[in-house]
């Protein structure tokens, strides 16, 4: 694919998410991430595109080709042993409230009636770190943009309506600067909810919140390869389906077409991180890049989706999105609750 070609629609989705940056840096607290902001504003520009092919083959680089690299780079930043300076405490938290996320969010999808893909999108994005695991699961799964876009909104919006009460709650109920970092750092979805969260309660409580969910979200790399195996399973049964004879069979499916090497990439920039010592300026660097180009991702699939697609889906994919964070606040609450942490 040339470069001419690939040109408007990169230029149009790093436009889109430069401002979306600047406006995250103007908020006096992070209540928005970079990456939302560019999905709503990519959006409502795709309501006024008047010549969409002109950027429809850079948008499509974007949206797949940059993400799955951003993917990559993000691994560099996702320590293995971070695990180890956490605790227990945190972990136990998390092990129930990913079990309530992908466990319920199943029942839950299949009781709404949404496909699979959106059902774990949503999932994903409450049980891990939001808009990051919906980003890196999308690719894996093949999930459309439309979904996406619909995971994200539902993950943003409740995580609106957190930041809000989980302060006023944790005080009510007396909670610690201990507890409460941990009920937010595995409750609450974003990393910038989750800071803003913290600190809302306590400086303390921020500093224990963010760590937490550092450490939460080391869950996308088995998260993600979990998936990537289960697509492979569902891709092999579509072509097994399609062809009775074993010769046509071996010449459809083959698992170099089919499976998402990026993920391979990911995990070796994990071990590397947890192995290597490498300079915090280049973990730094290779961070901020890596959520540069997932903002971008997120502009390209803005532009790639319209509100009028997303009504089709109507209130089902929010009610979902309801049901499993109201899950997740209320089982990471009995967890801390049974362990003796609140």
């Amino acid at each position: 694919m040339s470069f001419v070609k690939l040109f408007p629609g990169v230029l149009l989705s790093a436009t889109i998410a430069l401002l979306a940056c600047w406006l995250e840096s103007l908020l006096p607290i992070h209540l928005i991430g970079s990456a939302v902001i560019a999905m709503f504003i990519g959006m409502f520009v795709n309501r006024f595109l008047n010549n969409t092919n002109v950027f429809a083959s850079g948008l499509k680089f974007t949206s797949k080709k940059l993400l799955k690299f951003a993917i990559i780079l993000l691994g560099l930043s996702l320590n293995i042993s971070t695990i180890l300076t956490v605790g227990k405490m945190s972990l136990t938290v998390m092990v129930f409230t990913l079990l309530t996320c992908f466990g319920g969010g199943y029942f839950i999808g299949k009781t709404l009636g949404l496909n699979w893909k959106l059902s774990n999108l949503i999932s994903a994005g409450t049980g891990i770190c939001g808009g990051s695991a919906i980003a890196a699961i999308a690719p894996t799964i093949d999930a459309d943009d439309n979904d996406v876009a619909y995971a994200m909104s539902a993950t943003f919006l409740f995580d609106m309506a957190m930041i809000v009460l989980f302060p006023i709650m944790g005080r009510a109920m007396g909670m610690s600067d201990t507890a409460f970092g941990i009920w937010a750092g595995t409750a609450v979805n974003d990393t910038s909810s989750v800071v803003a969260t913290g600190y809302a309660f306590s400086e303390g409580a921020g500093d224990f919140a963010t760590m937490v969910k550092l450490t939460r979200t080391l869950a996308i790399i088995p998260t993600v390869i979990t998936f990537a195996f289960i697509q492979l399973h569902l891709k092999r049964k579509e072509v097994l389906a399609a062809q009775h004879n074993s010769t046509d069979l071996k010449a459809n499916f083959s698992i170099k077409k089919i499976f998402p090497w990026f993920i391979l990439g990911f995990l070796a920039m994990s071990i590397v991180a947890s192995i290597l010592p490498i300079p915090p300026a280049v973990v730094s660097g290779t961070k901020s890049v890596s959520k540069f180009l997932m903002v971008c991702a997120l502009a390209a699939i803005g532009l790639n989706t319209s509100f009028t697609s997303m009504k089709k889906a109507g209130i089902r994919p929010m009610i979902h999105g309801f049901i499993i964070s109201a899950l997740v606040v209320i089982v990471a609450l009995l967890v801390e609750m049974a362990m003796g942490i609140v």
